[in-house]
């Protein structure tokens, strides 16, 4: 009789537990039930239907003449750069990889003056595109490779390079000085830019992305290649998209008739290419043959327009300020650009 009675007073404390759940469990249920919107139907059909509905206009609006030419010139533009920036980062990892740093201290000077003309020189005899010469320059920066030399290859190697400067005659049949003009004056711009960057230049400029250099003990070199491979690739990747984007709004844009405006006045139609270079952004192994096509220009102007290109042009402002800095890329892009259209008027008024 006394359990019984211990036990009724837990079995009303219970009970009251049981009603206060229950009665929360109904509060929360009528709150629930009042924090949905009154027109709930309406918007939950809205949600469904709208997304279809901006795919076809998307889709419209895609077949306009002027968004196709934008799409093809920035599809191009990404498909014609894309093999040549596989082929510098796959040049980049396997420098960071298997190449030791002391090759590159026997092979260039001492003296940063003297290496940078040599680095120069080198760009000859190695085939690249302006999109692969970046990771590759950045490579060279984290083997010990001084940023004068490194950047002096960086604008030599896709402008004067085999490849180049083979399409180059091919381009201009009949016409060797072109090609020397454009070999000379694209490497008096590498060289000079070098030697101003060692007068010039600030580290605080420069800033190189953080990644692994060299090859360390005991860990496989192709696990290290892969890895500096994958990351180049993907950071230059999306600047060179960014790149290609900007070049097809520009040729969209930019109506034939301004061209024609330009064209009579020589100093004019010199700056205006050297413009045009940088905004389309062609490849270097393919702007002899744009630049041949130009025929209402003068020769120096069209030498203008092949020297400024491979140095200075939309993506590759966007993989340098990607890979080196903000800084670092609008500061040796503008002075590159400046050096390249002085070179390129000089030489050209005295070869062509």
């Amino acid at each position: 009789m006394q359990k019984t009675e211990h036990l009724a007073p837990h079995r009303e404390v219970a009970g009251a537990q049981d009603g206060e759940r229950e009665a929360g469990g109904a509060r929360r249920g009528a709150v629930a039930a009042s924090s949905w919107p009154r027109h709930w139907p309406l918007l939950l059909l809205a949600a469904a239907l709208l997304p279809g509905a901006l795919l076809v206009a998307a889709g419209r609006w895609g077949d306009e003449p002027a968004v196709q030419a934008w799409r093809t010139v920035c599809l191009a533009v990404t498909v014609q750069a894309l093999p040549f920036l596989l082929l510098g980062t796959a040049l980049s990892g396997a420098i960071n990889a298997f190449v030791p740093a002391r090759v590159f201290q026997r092979l260039l000077p001492r003296r940063p003056a003297l290496a940078v003309p040599v680095a120069g020189a080198a760009g000859v005899v190695l085939p690249g595109c302006e999109c692969a010469s970046v990771p590759v320059a950045n490579s060279l920066i984290g083997r010990g490779v001084t940023p004068a030399a490194a950047f002096a290859f960086l604008l030599s190697a896709p402008a004067v390079n085999p490849i180049v400067l083979t399409a180059t005659a091919v381009a201009f049949p009949g016409s060797p000085e072109m090609v020397l003009a454009r070999l000379l004056a694209s490497l008096v711009t590498a060289m000079v830019m070098g030697w101003l960057w060692l007068a010039l230049g600030r580290t605080e400029w420069l800033k190189p992305a953080v990644r692994h250099t060299g090859h360390h003990a005991g860990h496989s070199r192709w696990s290290e290649f892969r890895r500096g491979f994958q990351h180049d690739f993907l950071h230059a990747g999306g600047f060179l998209v960014v790149g290609a984007m900007a070049a097809a709004t520009f040729n969209v844009a930019v109506p034939r008739s301004v061209l024609e405006t330009f064209s009579g006045s020589p100093w004019l139609s010199v700056l205006f290419l050297a413009a045009l270079a940088i905004l389309l952004a062609v490849c270097s192994e393919a702007d002899a043959f744009v630049a041949a096509s130009l025929t209402g220009f003068s020769p120096v102007a069209r030498l203008t327009f092949m020297v400024v290109g491979p140095m200075v042009d939309v993506k590759l402002i966007a993989l340098q300020a990607g890979t080196f800095g903000r800084a670092f890329a609008f500061r040796f892009s503008a002075a590159t650009a400046v050096v390249a259209i002085l070179s390129s008027a000089l030489i050209g008024a005295v070869l062509l």
